[in-house]
């Protein structure tokens, strides 16, 4: 997705869970509270990666479904 949003010159910032214990508590925040990650959980998946439009605007996890 990186790849796909810098060829696009999406702005963005990107956020490794496994960097540090804030931008993991940060993406379970929205993993544990937000019905777009629902069907993901019952699969049994973590819901990476996934795109967080703005501050939760909107969830998107296939770059094909970002309209840009």
């Amino acid at each position: 997705m990186k790849e796909y949003l810098s060829k696009n010159n999406v702005k963005f910032a990107y956020l490794d869970i496994t960097e540090n214990m804030f931008n993991l508590k940060k993406f379970l925040k929205y993993r544990d509270n937000r019905k777009e990650f629902d069907e993901i959980k019952k699969a049994g998946r973590v819901g990476l990666p996934c795109i967080v439009v703005n501050d939760g605007e909107q969830i998107i996890f296939d770059y094909k479904d970002l309209k840009i």
